[in-house]
């Protein structure tokens, strides 16, 4: 096992029994076919009820939809990347020679990915007891720091709230254009408003970001 993959477990507080699996979570899919893309799908899920449940019992006054906004914002691309960052994941990544040619291993939809991978990795190798302990200690602080009151609504949110109470229809939202390669993905997306015709163009690195931004331009024209 190298220096960095050590130095990996002793970041995350966890040290695995079967090194394949760390292997496998810090093996992006340029590099081959076993890769980390089934280990992601499995440490999404696991992530978030580890945060959600943490959640819930740290702010038993929150309401739902304080909660949930919490979760989104612990759980966004950015903030994974953040936490990825930290650990020094970009550094322990397997890459393929062009991605890795290309400075690609640091993007942070890339490092949000690992990421997942390597929570599904702990889960698959410690049990869910692990992946809590990992969890609630390398987001500690962001854990700490969060106040869900001070949160407000996400753009898609408002928006549509903002249309219901006027009694308009709900805004339409389609990808107009996807750019780059899988793991570098750039989307354009439109958020048409059928009360008034309105269309409002948003980008971003996920669909999710970019009909945020979207969402966003739609609210400020309707300010």
């Amino acid at each position: 096992m190298t220096d960095v993959a050590k130095g990996l477990q002793a970041g995350l507080g966890y040290r695995f029994v079967d090194s394949m699996v760390l292997t496998r979570a810090l093996t992006h899919r340029s590099a081959g076919p076993a890769h980390n893309e089934r280990l992601e799908f499995l440490g999404d899920s696991v992530l978030s009820i580890v945060i959600s449940d943490n959640l819930y019992r740290r702010y038993p006054e929150a309401t739902e939809g304080e909660l949930t906004r919490c979760r989104a914002r612990l759980v966004r691309q950015e903030t994974l990347a953040f936490v990825a960052q930290k650990l020094g994941l970009a550094d322990a990544l397997t890459v393929g020679q062009a991605m890795g040619a290309r400075g690609s291993a640091d993007h942070p939809g890339v490092l949000a990915d690992a990421l997942e991978a390597l929570i599904g990795a702990v889960f698959i190798d410690g049990g869910y007891a692990a992946v809590v302990l990992v969890v609630e200690g390398i987001f500690a602080e962001l854990l700490r720091d969060i106040a869900p009151e001070s949160i407000s609504k996400d753009a898609k949110t408002a928006l549509q709230e903002l249309l219901h109470k006027q009694g308009l229809s709900l805004p339409v939202y389609r990808v107009v254009l996807m750019r780059g390669e899988p793991h570098l993905r750039q989307f354009d997306v439109e958020c048409y408003l059928p009360a008034t015709k309105g269309r409002f163009s948003g980008q971003g690195a996920s669909r999710r970001k970019a009909e945020q931004e979207a969402a966003q331009r739609a609210l400020d024209a309707c300010a």
